[in-house]
């Protein structure tokens, strides 16, 4: 049983992100750890690679401070220029003739941040400066090549770019991928749950039904490592089954009532990115998925605010009923259940809201003053597999 205080949190966000209506997202599941180099070197004045002058020996080693020499100019060439001596402040070790990102803010008296290089990234950063303005996809076929790579600086800056890249987007390198090396990397159990997910997503880009076997094993899965990033490998096999593997996550997670609240969550998030981006089940089929969460008072909250947004309005008595059969161990089901009403069209949701408001009349005055009518997202067209 989750606790008030998490449901309330959950609940809250959930409102406040889908009846804002449909944002432009990136790679579904995947959160970038941090700013990318090549979104670092967007926002600086100049960037440049340089050559320290000093060890440690010879340089300040109270204020950091370390001369160093330009040796090319990646950007902000009218700030700065090849041969140029700069001082910059690094506190790590320094040996003279080390090589360094030097990232600079404030033409009139440059400020440098140090990113030590090695050959193998100092080819990686000017690469990435000749890719900038291409387009995004482009730009995931060099990153691809780093998503494991040994340089954990550029496998990190590898990941991030596909973290920060559209779905859509994504999807437009579906040749390079390499099927088999990424169902290597999902069946690591060492692999990190963020990068399990990131290749999961790859995998319904560039898998087939002859996954399908491995993904539902790991569905099935005890092992905790099988099953991290869940709500990516439901996604991931939801792509590749299509409709007809609805009834393998309504059994697991949907219509299960022993499933954890984590797991059911997982499955809610799929199907919510198959109704948002996915554009292989039709939404018809996939609000019959979170119907069966309306059984479970406890979270049907969860979904009411999808479909609104995917026009279900076959759910009105049922969405009444939940409102009145409330306590205080769900009243935020409340809430939803009235914004629900206020975006049904029929005229049997005026009707309801008005015998709800009889009820209680705070909940409707909460979803009145604090929330706008949910918005209806655009459709997405399932495509054919």
């Amino acid at each position: 049983m989750t606790t008030l205080k998490t449901r309330v949190l959950v609940g809250v966000l959930v409102l406040g992100t889908l009846m804002a209506g449909p944002i432009a997202s990136a790679c579904p599941f995947c959160s970038a750890v941090s700013q990318t180099l090549r979104q670092e070197m967007e926002v600086m004045d100049a960037v440049v690679v340089a050559t320290a002058l000093q060890s440690d020996l010879t340089r300040n080693a109270d204020t950091g401070q370390i001369k160093m020499r330009i040796e090319t100019v990646l950007k902000g060439g009218e700030h700065v220029e090849a041969g140029q001596e700069v001082t910059a402040v690094y506190f790590g070790d320094v040996a003279k003739g080390r090589r360094f990102m030097l990232s600079g803010v404030d033409p009139r008296d440059m400020q440098w941040s140090c990113l030590p290089l090695t050959p193998k990234s100092e080819k990686y950063l000017e690469k990435i400066t000749q890719l900038a303005d291409k387009e995004p996809s482009e730009r995931l076929l060099f990153y691809y090549k780093y998503l494991q790579d040994e340089d954990s600086m550029l496998s990190r800056d590898a990941y991030d770019e596909f973290a920060s890249t559209p779905y859509d987007e994504i999807k437009k390198i579906e040749s390079a991928l390499d099927h088999d090396t990424l169902v290597t990397w999902i069946q690591d159990p060492e692999m990190s749950p963020d990068r399990k997910r990131m290749y999961l997503t790859l995998l319904g880009i560039c898998g087939d039904q002859e996954d399908l076997p491995m993904l539902e094993s790991m569905l099935k899965s005890t092992q905790k490592s099988s099953r991290s990033g869940l709500d990516a490998l439901i996604a991931c096999y939801l792509t590749l089954a299509g409709e007809q593997g609805l009834p393998v996550i309504d059994e697991l997670f949907l219509e299960n009532r022993k499933a954890s609240y984590a797991d059911t969550y997982a499955a809610i998030m799929a199907v919510r990115f198959h109704g948002s981006e996915g554009g292989v089940i039709a939404r018809s089929a996939l609000v019959q998925s979170l119907h069966h969460i309306l059984d479970r008072p406890d979270l049907a909250d969860l979904v009411i605010p999808d479909l609104a947004r995917w026009k279900d309005w076959s759910q009105i008595d049922r969405i009444k009923q939940l409102f009145l059969d409330a306590d205080a161990e769900n009243n935020w089901v409340r809430v939803p259940a009235v914004n629900y009403l206020r975006a049904c069209p029929k005229p049997e949701a005026a009707e309801a809201i008005k015998e709800l408001e009889k009820v209680d009349p705070d909940s409707v005055r909460r979803a009145n003053t604090f929330f706008a009518v949910p918005k209806p997202s655009a459709e997405v067209k399932a495509v054919k597999q």
